[in-house]
């Protein structure tokens, strides 16, 4: 499969290759770049200016191969010392130091008209899906075609987006990885509850002296669904599909030629959709491969998300995300706290999950091409209700579990498309049921990355 998958890149490659060479330079109109200039560039940018002489076309990929030496424990685990492939136990999958298998995407841009551009952004190689995947398309308006003032009035401050797209609930999404672009993080991993999602449906954003607010609403699924809600998924008794609504409002100034300040605060809210993936909506994958993982399973697809954590909150979600942004010259500090409630479909009762993360990057060098940083990630949450299998019903846990991460990264710009980073990172689980295979988990170690992105 992985071998079909190279066989369709390159295909591609040899089909556009007589665009490229004038296709890869063309210049797109309020797009966010895909190397080095597009670090902390959180929306894309705004730009009314520029006229339209024709429609463009931009190809662009981020490739990234890492090296992995992790390892990892569960010592307080029930039979941890017993689970082969197709058995049940709760034995940890068996990893040794290796490189993982590259991870590509390919992004195409193209300026439709004077203000109005397409993006369709393809996963060709990734760890949740052997096949090549479509990750969304949408349209982006910074124009609109209509003649009068007060449409150029109204779009000065206004960018408009429709489609099938990565929603902007909070800024952490702007500073992780995503499949093979990973050079926007200076980490390996995303936060531990890793709130990504790619939904159908619009959103409206205004801009204005530093000031910006944004609503939007989808259809809550990571995928186009006609469907009915059977009783069987959903077992509540709630049939009705909700839509997911979004609000998001901040404050991003420069506030001198060596002081950026950037505050945001989101809203995420589901009051009942089919099967809201936001939590676990990413379909490439961890960068951190097998780590807490069972060795029961066979299929590597199965274990994507190693080391991150997934609420479960599928039914019903409401969520708040505040995010803290300071760059002063080389140093830059970036904060998150979440607080999040919800359930699945199974449950009647909503939980809590609740996240804080902070990091710290000192860039320095020759147009900072080098840089430090260190992670700070803990979560703590209630665990889904669980059915016991013997017909008394699901296990109500009463007590939360949490999750701590600390991570030591540094890295390199050889040029602003290439890059090579390292991360050491140490990662606990805490008070959970012995019956979890998580249960006094630990992994830790190195990782490596070498990233190209443009």
């Amino acid at each position: 499969m992985k071998t079909n998958k190279l066989m369709l890149a390159g295909a591609m490659v040899l089909c556009f290759s007589p665009l490229l060479s004038t296709a890869q330079f063309q210049k797109i109109d309020n797009l966010r770049a895909y190397d080095k200039t597009g670090i902390n560039v959180f929306e894309d940018p705004k730009d009314t200016i520029t006229t339209f002489d024709g429609l463009k076309i931009k190809f662009g990929a981020g490739f990234t191969q890492q090296f992995q030496n992790l390892k990892h424990k569960n010592p307080d685990a029930l039979k941890n010392n017993i689970g082969a492939v197709g058995t049940p136990g709760n034995k940890l999958r068996n990893i040794t130091p290796g490189f993982m298998t590259a991870q590509a995407n390919l992004f195409l841009d193209v300026q439709l008209a004077d203000g109005v551009r397409l993006n369709i952004t393809s996963y060709l190689s990734s760890r949740h899906h052997n096949e090549v995947w479509i990750k969304g398309g949408y349209i982006q308006f910074d124009k609109l075609p209509f003649k009068g003032q007060i449409w150029e009035d109204l779009m000065e401050i206004a960018t408009i987006k429709i489609g099938h797209y990565e929603i902007d609930y909070g800024d952490a999404h702007y500073r992780r990885s995503d499949g093979g672009n990973t050079l926007f993080n200076p980490f390996m991993e995303n936060n531990i509850m890793d709130a990504f999602a790619t939904e159908i449906g619009g959103q409206v954003m205004l801009r204005k002296n530093g000031l910006f607010g944004l609503i939007g609403m989808t259809n809550g699924m990571i995928k186009g669904n006609i469907d009915s809600l059977t009783a069987v998924a959903n077992p509540d008794g709630d049939y009705t599909k909700s839509p997911s609504i979004l609000l998001k409002g901040g404050f991003d100034r420069q506030l001198t030629s060596d002081i950026r300040v950037r505050v945001s605060g989101s809203y995420y809210g589901n009051q009942g959709g089919g099967s809201n993936t936001l939590f676990g909506g990413d379909r490439t994958g961890s960068n951190y491969q097998y780590v807490m993982e069972p060795n029961t399973i066979s299929e590597s697809t199965a274990m994507a998300f190693s080391g991150r954590f997934n609420p479960g909150f599928s039914k019903k979600i409401n969520t708040f995300m505040l995010n803290g942004f300071l760059k002063v010259k080389g140093v830059e500090v970036f904060g998150t706290y979440e607080q999040a409630s919800g359930r699945t479909a199974r449950e009647t009762d909503t939980r809590d999950a609740k996240q804080f993360s902070i990091d710290g990057v000192y860039r320095f060098g020759i147009n900072e091409n080098l840089f430090i940083g260190a992670k700070y990630n803990t979560v703590s949450a209630r665990l889904a209700n669980n059915a016991t299998g013997t017909g008394a019903g699901p296990i109500a846990y009463t007590a939360d579990v949490k999750i701590d991460r600390m991570a030591a990264a540094a890295g390199w710009f050889l040029t602003k498309n290439v890059m090579l980073k390292g991360e050491y990172v140490v990662q606990k689980y805490k008070d959970f049921p012995t019956a979890d295979i998580r249960s006094g988990g630990k992994f830790n170690g190195y990782v490596v990355e070498a990233v190209v992105g443009f």
